[in-house]
């Protein structure tokens, strides 16, 4: 999933960048209000992280630009701690507010509850045939045998389930999971789907991953 973070304080964008980056998201960050108004705009994110002061354009403006186009759900961070602030956060549209200073794993845990309560959001939890995918809690299964991805492992798998039976392209897979332009040179797509698959896949069936030559790869249950 992919997060914009609009915040001009430097390290408390890096911090939470992150932090979340550890958590399988793809996050992007713009240092002032107009920077992250068209990023807002014109990019496809999951959920905006929004401070209130910014250079530029104020988050409290931006945010009422934004939701006259876009129903991107919005969590703001900031300083002003008033009830009146957090008051005309949510009624401009914010889905939540949270005040500095915060503890990271707070802030994770709100950014899940948005995620989850928003309108034709994803859910939590998949399944295909004997494998399980939690989102929330980072768990996947295959039958009764829990099986244990590093944190980029889990992107991609995270990516593939999202689309499945969907033909990705290494070009797509790239840019979403590692957030990169793709180089034809380079192999890393195929390396980590290899042993992706050798963990989810293997020694089970029926095989989810498939091979689609000339294109890249597709995430589904066939047939036998």
């Amino acid at each position: 999933m992919r997060i914009l973070i609009v915040e001009d304080e430097t390290k408390t964008a890096a911090y939470v960048r992150k932090g979340l980056g550890e958590h399988g998201f793809i996050v992007d960050v713009a240092d002032n209000g107009l920077d992250g108004l068209h990023l807002a705009l014109n990019g496809s994110y999951d959920l905006v992280l929004l401070d209130v002061m910014l250079p530029g354009l104020d988050g409290l403006e931006l945010l009422r630009r934004l939701r006259l186009q876009r129903d991107t759900p919005v969590f703001m961070l900031s300083a002003r701690d008033t009830v009146p602030d957090r008051v005309r956060g949510l009624e401009l549209g914010a889905d939540d507010y949270l005040v500095k200073p915060f503890a990271f794993s707070e802030l994770l845990a709100r950014i899940h509850t948005v995620l989850r309560r928003g309108a034709g959001k994803p859910a939590t939890v998949v399944r295909v045939a004997d494998f399980e995918i939690d989102f929330v809690r980072r768990r996947v299964a295959r039958g009764a045998t829990r099986i244990e991805l590093t944190a980029k492992e889990f992107a991609l798998l995270d990516y593939f389930v999202r689309h499945q039976s969907v033909a990705l392209s290494r070009t797509l897979i790239a840019e979403h999971v590692w957030d990169m332009n793709f180089d034809s040179d380079t192999n890393v797509v195929d390396v980590a789907v290899r042993r992706l698959r050798a963990k989810i896949d293997d020694d089970f069936e029926p095989k989810l991953i498939h091979t689609l030559r000339g294109v890249g790869y597709v995430f589904e249950a066939r047939e036998p």
